[in-house]
């Protein structure tokens, strides 16, 4: 029987479509036999070939004999062979999967030229708003009365080294690369991509020893840098820019439980959530900085060409900088002065060193509210004076990361387990003579402790008083998170 043309013309076009999917797929793996070979020798690769040949015959087509062959093969593997194969199709998948993840937004860009709006997007919900017959109040009052907060948390499954996703990041933006040159350069593309596998092969897949609370606040932190700070404020923008509104609530939060998740975890203490604060802070403000730093040598505008405002010249003139050559460029002094107390706020918050040293030594910034409000006095001049296409680039995406994530980067989530803080009402009870066992009390009976204690101005807390070293660790968790409040912002 004859397959109908349409059904043809569809999968034709199915085939076309991913193509490129598979092309890629190929070559990685071929990069990577190459790599197994040169690594492990002929006999480690035909091994392989092999185990592949027979999984693919017995999966598409269910050969039994395929089957029988694979089975026999797999159980005569020495230790040092079994180890190589499961290495050898583990980076394939990982390479697979780059693959996919390229093909996708391949895929996402294609409609984006085109002017098609995905499912799933982000302008697609835009546009079922403004279909629905529903009454529904304007976006930004929306968005006031929302919070989005993915939560970042260590789990313990989580084996995969930084070495490793590093190495796999950098074969993600080789393809985007491969994608973009010209046929002359294919040839050193490969020889890039061959370095990137070969570190793959050579570097071990899995940790030696169990991660530290600090490693996993450090990995964390990496996900940040790479993805966080600048998708978070593209995503405000993409809204802004569909809607025709600035300044819109702020909704979309990090979250984080790595440095303040007790619940079964002894090691996490209060010099833990003031390092995961700290290292937080680290990150963002060293990001500021960057971005400060671009926008000095970017807003190079003359006072002799154009305009500024009261404020933005009251800035100018409180910065450091007395160059001669930079008189007649506000911005950049304005920003000579603002980099020297972030860099001095860097100091303050988490005792690092900016990368490039402040002109001059500046008193720290108060709030982030503070440091918005600068940057807003540089963004109203600009826009008051012919330069709004400039304050929308760079600019406005540090304004909506220092609304998105302040001086702390992401709220820190405290857990523990409920009869962990049972255990230290009961002692703190006990010891001010409130109640001899409240830990034996009905849960109305504990209700009602409780409710006398929060209605009673007095600490509950003994002056003098020896704790349990339990309570004592417990009580300085929260007297650590009070603190953390006063010195980074609610």
């Amino acid at each position: 029987m004859s397959t109908p043309k349409a059904s043809r013309s569809s999968f034709a076009k199915d085939q076309a479509k991913h193509a490129p999917l598979m092309e890629d797929i190929r070559l990685l793996g071929r990069v990577l036999g190459e790599v197994i070979r040169e690594q492990e020798g002929p006999a480690a690769f035909e091994l392989i070939e092999s185990i592949r040949q027979l999984s693919v015959a017995f999966r598409r087509t269910a050969d039994p004999k395929a089957g029988k062959t694979l089975s026999q093969l797999l159980k005569g593997l020495t230790g040092d062979q079994t180890v190589t194969v499961v290495r050898a199709f583990t980076y394939f998948s990982h390479l697979a999967n780059l693959a996919e993840d390229r093909h996708h937004i391949r895929r996402r860009d294609i409609h984006d030229r085109q002017g098609e709006v995905q499912d799933g997007s982000l302008l697609k919900a835009l546009q079922k708003l403004q279909q629905t017959r529903r009454k529904v109040p304007p976006l930004p009052d929306m968005l006031a009365h929302m919070h989005v907060s993915p939560v970042l948390t260590a789990h313990p499954t989580e084996v995969q080294r930084k070495s490793i996703l590093d190495a796999e990041h950098h074969i993600a933006d080789w393809l985007v690369r491969k994608d973009q040159a010209l046929p002359k350069d294919r040839p050193g593309l490969e020889t890039s991509l061959k370095a990137w596998v070969s570190q793959l092969w050579q570097t071990r897949l899995i940790r030696h020893s169990k991660l530290t609370v600090a490693d996993e606040i450090d990995n964390a932190m990496s996900y940040y840098e790479s993805t966080f700070l600048t998708e978070i404020p593209a995503i405000y923008r993409q809204l802004e820019d569909a809607t025709g509104q600035r300044d819109l609530p702020v909704f979309f939060r990090m979250g984080q439980w790595i440095g303040g998740d007790r619940d079964g975890n002894p090691f996490v203490t209060a010099q833990t959530l003031q390092f995961a604060m700290t290292r937080q802070s680290d990150v963002i403000l060293r990001h500021y900085l960057r971005e400060v730093h671009a926008l000095g040598a970017e807003l190079s505008m003359s006072g002799h060409l154009v305009k500024i405002s009261a404020d933005m010249q009251a800035l100018a003139v409180r910065s450091p900088d007395h160059n001669p050559h930079r008189q007649d460029e506000p911005y950049r002094r304005a920003l000579t002065g603002i980099y020297a107390r972030l860099a001095a706020t860097l100091e303050q918050l988490s005792g690092g060193q900016a990368a490039r040293h402040a002109l001059a030594p500046s008193d720290p910034y108060d709030t982030a509210e503070a440091f918005l409000q600068d940057l807003c006095v540089i963004d109203t001049s600009l826009r008051g004076h012919h330069g709004a296409a400039i304050a929308d680039q760079r600019l406005r995406q540090l304004l909506i990361a220092v609304r998105t994530f302040g001086f702390h980067l992401a709220t820190l989530d405290l857990r523990q387990s409920s009869d962990q803080h049972e255990a230290t009402v009961n002692e703190l009870l006990h010891s001010a003579r409130i109640c001899a066992n409240y830990s034996a009390l009905t849960e109305d009976a504990k209700r009602k402790v409780l409710l006398q204690q929060l209605a009673d101005p007095r600490a509950l807390r003994v002056p003098g008083q020896t704790y349990s070293e339990h309570t004592q660790a417990e009580l300085a968790i929260f007297e650590q998170a009070r603190d953390i409040r006063q010195r980074y912002g609610k």
